[in-house]
């Protein structure tokens, strides 16, 4: 049962993505071509390669991390925050990867909504393209299922329902949990980073996912909602 999880070795994570490159005209022609393979049967007939390419910030081959947002909860209930963001992803993920050599984190559980299908694997396939090997905890092979150390807050909801979706806004409505989409959502992300070139909205918006995160796990174990958010140093 997931209240028999120890609050404070879960780690609440989200990311932000783009696609790796701002403009169809600076990507290299290979990369191009691998492109238009890639989507050929995603896009409709009339939908160009260079038209889709904006989908390029979900798929790990062609996109970027620019934000990891991290949450842990101390023990008067404050969830404790902490992003990692900038241009250069591989310092980033480095920065990222450092805190998992801290005792508290020896053994962590990671969190997050939709998590298995993106966020963990996201973020493993970008380390190893950057040249390093992912965490620990995002090290599957080999193991059992029961010894993976993943909550994704979306398989929770399915209840084996596997034909079920669910976006993290819904959830938080449904469970009476303030929006994180107040200001932006995620199919804005590329052009604020890209076009309106500001970072630091597209982190805020990261730490209100993280905190809806954290409140909408607490809510299916039948707690309360955390009240403060305070940024980690």
């Amino acid at each position: 049962m997931i209240q028999n999880i120890p609050l404070e070795k879960v780690l609440f994570i989200d990311i932000e993505t783009v696609p790796l490159y701002g403009e169809w005209s600076e990507i290299p022609e290979t990369e191009q071509k691998l492109w238009e393979k890639k989507t050929r049967h995603q896009r409709k007939d009339e939908i160009s390669a260079e038209d889709f390419y904006e989908r390029a910030g979900i798929m790990a081959e062609f996109g970027k991390i620019i934000c990891i947002t991290i949450g842990m909860l101390e023990k008067n209930d404050t969830l404790k925050i902490k992003s990692f963001f900038g241009h250069d992803e591989k310092k980033l993920l480095m920065e990222f990867g450092e805190i998992f050599n801290s005792p508290r984190l020896r053994d962590v559980i990671l969190c997050a909504h939709n998590g298995k299908e993106f966020d963990f694997p996201w973020i493993a396939r970008r380390f190893l393209i950057n040249g390093t090997m992912p965490p620990t905890p995002f090290q599957m092979f080999g193991k059992k299922p029961w010894e993976i150390p993943h909550i994704d807050t979306m398989e929770l909801w399915k209840f084996g329902d596997y034909k079920s979706f669910i976006s993290l806004e819904l959830l938080a409505h449904v469970f009476g949990i303030p929006t994180p989409k107040d200001d932006i959502d995620g199919s804005m992300v590329s052009s604020i980073y890209y076009i309106e070139k500001d970072l630091q909205r597209i982190v805020d918006y990261c730490e209100k996912d993280v905190l809806t995160l954290a409140n909408i796990f607490r809510r299916m174990r039948q707690e309360d909602l955390l009240q403060r958010n305070i940024n980690l140093d």
